[in-house]
C-alpha cells in the first residue's frame, strides 16, 4: 500500500533506544501501523511482519486492513488502531467494565490514555485521569474525566475498581494501593520503568487483582478476536462515538526529531509521521 501516515509507538521509541525486551533482529524498519491507499480505498491497518511502515509504500495482510472513515484523515487513521485496541480489549474483555466502574487511567493525555478515557464514558463508567503536568490533566478534562490527579496523589485514592497503567514502575505499585476490593490493575507498559514485584499474599489480603495485555502478542495468539474488536472500534468511529488524538504531525525524515518529542514526555496524542 501507499502509506500516507505511520503511527509512532512508544514501543518504536524503546526499540530505537535499545531497551525493548524483545527486539527486532538488525537492521529493521520500525512501524507496525498505516493508512494510506491500497487499491483505490483510503484504508489504516498494520503492516505484514513486525516493522515497515515508516516508509512510502509497505506490505499489508488484507486481513488487518480496514477501510477508514470517509470524513477521517489518514494521519488520525495512523493514530486509531493500537491505542483504541489496547484500550477497549483489556477494559472490555478482561475487567469488564460496565456502568459505574471507577476507572482510573494513567498517561492519561496520551494516545491510549486518550482513547481509554473515550471508551471508558462511552461503557458508563466514571474516570480518574493520572498525568504528569497540568496540560495533560486539561486536555483529560476535555475528554471528560471527571478527576485528574497527578501521579504522586495516586497512592492516596481507595475506590479504584480497574487501573489501566502504560507506566508501569512506581505508578503501578501506587496503582494497585488505589484498588478498593475486587478492583484490578491492568499493566500494559513500562514507559516509566520496570514493574516492582508484586507480593501474591498482598493481593490475596486485599482481595484485589493483577493482569497484564500486550496487544501483538494476542493479535498473533486470538486474531479473530482482535479484528473483530478493531471492527466494532470502527464503526463507532465512524458514527462519532470515539476520535483518535493527533499531537503532532512529522514528515517522515524528522522521525529521529518526533522520537525525541515522545521520550521527553512532552507529547500528547498520538505522534504521526508522514511521508
Amino acid at each position: 500500500m501507499e502509506v500516507r501516515a505511520a503511527g509512532i509507538n512508544f514501543a518504536d521509541v524503546l526499540i530505537r533506544l535499545g531497551r525493548y525486551p524483545q527486539p527486532p533482529p538488525l537492521p529493521t524498519i520500525l512501524g507496525n501501523e498505516v493508512a494510506g491507499d491500497l487499491d483505490g480505498r483510503r484504508v489504516l491497518g498494520f503492516v505484514r511482519t513486525s516493522g515497515g511502515g515508516y516508509a512510502e509504500r509497505a506490505a499489508v495482510d488484507d486481513t488487518w486492513i480496514f477501510d477508514l472513515p470517509p470524513e477521517a484523515s489518514y494521519a488520525e487513521g495512523a493514530a486509531f488502531l493500537t491505542t483504541f485496541l489496547t484500550a477497549a480489549l483489556p477494559l472490555k474483555r478482561q475487567a469488564h467494565i460496565h456502568p459505574g466502574s471507577n476507572v482510573l487511567v494513567t498517561a492519561a493525555a496520551g494516545g491510549v490514555g486518550t482513547a481509554a478515557i473515550q471508551l471508558a464514558l462511552l461503557l458508563g463508567a466514571t474516570v480518574t485521569a493520572a498525568a504528569g503536568s497540568e496540560e495533560k490533566l486539561a486536555l483529560a478534562r476535555e475528554l471528560g474525566a471527571e478527576r485528574t490527579v497527578s501521579y504522586d496523589e495516586i497512592g492516596e485514592l481507595d475506590d479504584i475498581d480497574v487501573a489501566l497503567d502504560p507506566v508501569g514502575g512506581p505508578v503501578f505499585a501506587a496503582c494497585l494501593k488505589s484498588l478498593r476490593p475486587l478492583g484490578v490493575a491492568i499493566g500494559i507498559g513500562f514507559a516509566g520503568g520496570a514493574w516492582e514485584p508484586v507480593d501474591p499474599a498482598r493481593l490475596l489480603g486485599r482481595n484485589v487483582g493483577v493482569q497484564g495485555f500486550y496487544l501483538g502478542r494476542l493479535m498473533g495468539f486470538r486474531p479473530e478476536l482482535v479484528q473483530e474488536e478493531a471492527r466494532e472500534l470502527i464503526a463507532l468511529w465512524r458514527r462519532g462515538s470515539l476520535r483518535p488524538v493527533v499531537g503532532a504531525e512529522f514528515p517522515l525524515e524528522q522521525a529521529n526529531e518526533a522520537h525525541e518529542l515522545i521520550a521527553s514526555r512532552h507529547s500528547t496524542g498520538k505522534v504521526v509521521l508522514v511521508p
